[in-house]
């Protein structure tokens, strides 16, 4: 890297140049296996062809209007993902575009905060909203003030209030954290940052309940879990569980443009009027080409179905693993899990780059953790060929 660019991440060494599909190539034509697929963001491979057509033909006529004026593709896109997602949130829903999954975020957070205001009665200045330990929901100055995470969190005061933190999967934790002045309870389905941590089969059923309860709304951050990662078209169907708001990003731009949405109840979504919230790149037409492209992959069942395939595939490998004593334990659902190794014998980031002499790209997380969620379109040879190339980086 040259001194031109900020240090706020360390990669592995390594340049890539080229994708298709589960497959990258470096600047010297070496080939790798992509198990981390952009951390979802590249749920459908690199350079998907139905993905890749919906953006050739959009940049051949029109790439951007700002939300000043409407265009074309906006309404179909906002339709097909309210259908998409109908059955698994509180609806019928609306649809508010945007751009990164961090700024889906933010508006959630402030259209919560404007309905706790104007509709629970929640008294001017005080909103809080309740968010679990462990959570990763983006990098934004608000975000980081509810962060666990010291590494993302200090030197970046004074932080925002209004949040309350509990221990996440303990429901009781969240039903006592909710009082008058509560308009959210902000939730990962599954935690990815932290590990691929998925919480008791109880725990999101009682949290609606709570919720309920209480009159409060539940939100939940599908950026990473959504879009088919865990073998559903939304990790919170997993618990039959329906949210009163859904926030998307990462594979929802197809790993070409940042697209995100917050989807979800329209008493909710229509506090923001004219004025209150807005961005100039969110609903651009090239972003609703490759969206709708998406959906179109989603709708079929497809990719959810191959999902839970390949991922039963994937953790019956692992358990394999951990039964030979090569890691400690692995955890997942779908085709997503994250793998503790013994610190006495490696670090994640160790493990990371032992994994890259074989061929495969991987992200390490919290000390010995590392994180796999390949493409949904890999192959099960592609995918047995990186899991062996685990088992011989990990010996």
């Amino acid at each position: 890297m040259t001194g031109s660019l900020a240090p706020n991440y360390a990669p592995l060494p390594v340049t890539i140049v080229w994708g298709e599909g589960a497959w990258v190539r470096d600047a010297d034509g070496v080939a790798y296996l992509d198990m981390l697929a952009g951390y979802s963001a590249l749920n459908f491979g690199h350079r998907h062809p139905a993905l890749v057509a919906a953006a050739h033909a959009q940049l051949d006529r029109l790439t951007l209007t700002s939300r000043a004026f409407s265009h074309d593709l906006l309404e179909p896109f906002a339709d097909a993902l309210a259908a998409l997602a109908a059955p698994a949130v509180v609806g019928p829903p609306m649809v508010l575009p945007m751009n990164t999954g961090a700024e889906a975020v933010e508006t959630a957070l402030k259209a919560a905060r404007k309905w706790g205001y104007e509709v629970r009665g929640v008294a001017p200045e005080q909103a809080t909203v309740v968010v679990a330990a462990g959570n990763f929901h983006g990098r934004t100055t608000t975000i980081v003030s509810f962060s666990t995470d010291d590494d993302a969190r200090r030197g970046f005061g004074p932080y925002t209030p209004g949040f309350r933190i509990v221990p996440f999967g303990d429901a009781d934790a969240v039903r006592a954290a909710i009082d008058e002045t509560t308009v959210a309870v902000l939730l990962e389905p599954i935690q990815g940052e932290q590990g691929v941590v998925v919480p008791p089969d109880d725990y999101w059923p009682a949290v609606r309940v709570a919720c309920d309860d209480a009159g409060v709304l539940l939100v939940a951050d599908e950026v990473q879990s959504g879009l088919g990662r865990t073998g559903t078209t939304f990790a919170c169907e997993l618990w039959g569980v329906r949210p009163d708001l859904m926030v998307l990003g990462k594979a929802l731009g197809g790993g070409i443009v940042p697209v995100s949405a917050v989807v979800g109840r329209a008493d909710v979504l229509s506090v923001l009027t004219p004025g209150t919230h807005g961005s100039t790149f969110g609903g651009n037409p090239l972003a609703c080409a490759v969206g709708l492209a998406v959906v179109e992959l989603l709708a079929t069942g497809e990719h959810q179905a191959r999902a839970r395939e390949l991922g039963a595939h994937l953790h019956t490998r692992l358990h394999t693993l951990t039964e030979a004593g090569l890691i400690a334990r692995s955890r997942g659902v779908g085709l997503w899990a994250g793998i503790d190794v013994d610190p006495e014998r490696m670090t994640g980031r160790e493990l990371c780059e032992r994994l890259l002499k074989h061929g495969v790209l991987a992200k390490d997380t919290h000390g010995s953790t590392i994180r796999l969620a390949p493409p949904l379109v890999m192959e099960r040879a592609d995918l047995d060929l990186a899991l062996d190339r685990l088992a011989v980086a990990l010996v």
